[in-house]
C-alpha cells in the first residue's frame, strides 16, 4: 500500500456536493455591446462605410458624454426620450464632416450607426442559465432610438427598463432604483452587468454588485460566483 495515500480523500470532485445557493437574487443587463456585437465595431463599419470623418465624431461624442459637461447635451436629451430621433440626427450630422470634407446627410443616421450591431447567441444563452438557476434577470438599456427586438427580450427577462421609456438614464441612481423596485430586490441581492465604466461605478454606488462586461467568458466568470450553479451547469455539459 502506498504510504502517503489518504484513504479519507474523496477520489474526484462531485459537483452534487457543492453549494449552489446563489448570492444574488437578480442579475441587471445592459443591451447594446453586451447583448450585442461590440457598439464601436458597427461604429467603425458606419464612419468607413458612410465615407465620414472619424475624428468628428469622436470629437462630438466625447463632448457630448463628458462626465463634466452640461446635463442637456442631444445625447442626454435623447436617452431621456426628450429628443426624436429626426432632431438627435439633424444635430449629429451638423457636428460631423465627410472625408472629401464635405456635408453629412442627416437622414436615417442612428439607424446606420447601429446597423451592424448584432445579437450574440452565448449571451442570451447565459440569460437562460441564470433563470434556470432561478435568478430573476432584468435588462437595463440606454436608447439612442435603438430599435430593440421587444418580442424577443419581453419573453426572456423578467423587466425591461428602456431609458426613452422611463425618462430616466444610467448612470443616474433613480433608473437603478427604479429597475430594483420593479425586481423587488435590495442592491446588495443583484449585479449589473455593462460594458460601460461611469453605468457600472453608477451601480456600485448604489450598492449593487457588478460585472464590468468585455466578452463571454469574463463575464460568464464572473456571475459564476455569484451563482454557483452557473459554473456547475456549464461543467456537466
Amino acid at each position: 500500500m502506498n504510504s502517503l495515500a489518504q484513504p479519507d480523500r474523496p477520489e474526484r470532485f462531485d459537483l452534487q456536493s457543492v453549494d449552489q445557493t446563489a448570492l444574488v437574487d437578480a442579475a441587471v443587463f445592459d443591451y447594446g455591446g453586451v447583448l450585442t456585437t461590440p457598439v464601436r465595431d458597427s461604429i467603425a463599419a458606419w464612419l468607413y462605410r458612410d465615407a465620414i470623418e472619424p475624428a468628428s465624431f469622436s470629437r462630438t461624442i466625447k463632448l457630448w458624454l463628458s462626465r463634466s459637461g452640461p446635463a442637456d447635451t442631444p445625447i442626454r436629451r435623447l436617452e431621456l426620450g426628450e429628443l426624436s430621433i429626426g432632431e438627435f440626427n439633424a444635430l449629429l450630422a451638423a457636428e460631423l464632416i465627410g472625408k472629401d470634407g464635405g456635408a453629412v446627410a442627416a437622414e436615417d443616421l442612428l439607424a446606420s450607426l447601429f446597423a451592424e450591431m448584432k445579437p450574440v447567441e452565448t449571451m442570451f444563452d447565459l440569460v437562460r442559465s441564470l433563470k434556470n438557476a432561478g435568478v430573476r434577470v432584468a435588462l437595463l438599456s440606454n436608447s439612442w432610438g435603438n430599435t430593440y427586438p421587444r418580442d424577443r427580450i419581453d419573453a426572456i427577462f423578467d423587466v425591461v427598463v428602456i431609458s426613452g421609456e422611463v425618462g430616466m438614464r444610467k448612470p443616474n441612481p433613480d433608473i437603478f432604483v427604479h429597475t430594483l423596485d420593479l425586481l423587488d430586490v435590495k442592491p446588495e441581492r443583484a449585479i449589473f452587468i455593462d460594458d460601460a465604466a461611469p453605468n457600472i461605478e453608477g451601480a456600485a454606488r448604489l450598492g449593487m454588485n457588478t460585472a464590468l462586461h468585455t466578452d463571454f467568458d469574463s463575464t460568464r466568470n464572473q456571475l459564476a460566483r455569484f451563482v454557483p450553479a452557473l459554473e456547475i451547469n456549464i461543467d456537466q455539459h
